[in-house]
């Protein structure tokens, strides 16, 4: 039987997919490891830029630290689905800042804590990236 072998341009495509995929397996796993840490930063940073109006800072704090750990445990289709609408926002987004942007302009907004959410989506992004940038990996 022969060998079957892939085109050259199929195997750095291939590299190029398992980087990502590193990339993104280890991007889950701080943003698990350091959620407590990383929850408290991202209330603070939204109260101080006046994105969020809350009523109850600690209950806020507590919804960002469950939904990161639940985004460490999620399959990477509901991510993209989720995050499909902001895609093109920025140039080289940080998937997990488009999540979290995409949660507080859609699901954040209806929680009865929050009085109101300012700004558009590339000010939250903004905000939101400012806090989860630690969780890139260093090239």
């Amino acid at each position: 039987m022969g060998s079957h072998s892939r085109p050259h341009n199929d195997t750095a495509g291939g590299a190029i997919d398992r980087k990502r995929e590193r990339e993104r397996r280890y991007m889950m796993q701080m943003l698990y490891k350091n959620a407590d840490e990383l929850s408290t930063k991202m209330v603070q940073r939204l109260l101080d830029k006046k994105i969020l109006e809350i009523t109850d800072e600690t209950a806020i704090r507590k919804i960002f630290h469950e939904l990161f750990e639940k985004l460490s445990n999620m399959e990477e289709f509901d991510m993209l689905y989720k995050i499909s609408p902001l895609r093109q926002l920025v140039v080289d987004p940080n998937f997990l800042s488009l999540y979290v942007t995409q949660y507080i302009c859609e699901d954040l907004v209806e929680n009865d804590k929050v009085q109101d959410v300012y700004g558009d989506d590339l000010e939250i992004y903004e905000v939101v990236e400012s806090v989860l940038k630690v969780l890139r990996p260093k090239d």
